[in-house]
């Protein structure tokens, strides 16, 4: 079954999550922990994202990202 369409509004706040499969890290070391920051930095970049509470654990990670721009669909494109 298909999902219902996604629909972006300016200052819509988001938590965002994932989890390795399996129970399975998704974070080997401290490096991967960085390339991750640096990317969803460059994504806040683009899109003027604004990231308020994050966590970075070894088998997951959580945040909350607000988008002044309404523009959740295209920041997750890359």
């Amino acid at each position: 079954m298909a999902r219902k369409l996604q629909v972006d509004y300016p200052g819509q706040i988001y938590q965002g999550m994932n989890r390795g499969n399996r129970r399975h890290a998704i974070f080997k070391d401290d490096k991967d922990r960085e390339r991750f920051l640096e990317t969803l930095a460059e994504a806040c970049v683009k899109t003027r994202w604004q990231v308020h509470p994050w966590c970075l654990l070894v088998k997951h990670f959580d945040l909350v990202v607000e988008t002044p721009e309404g523009n959740l669909v295209v920041g997750m494109k890359g």
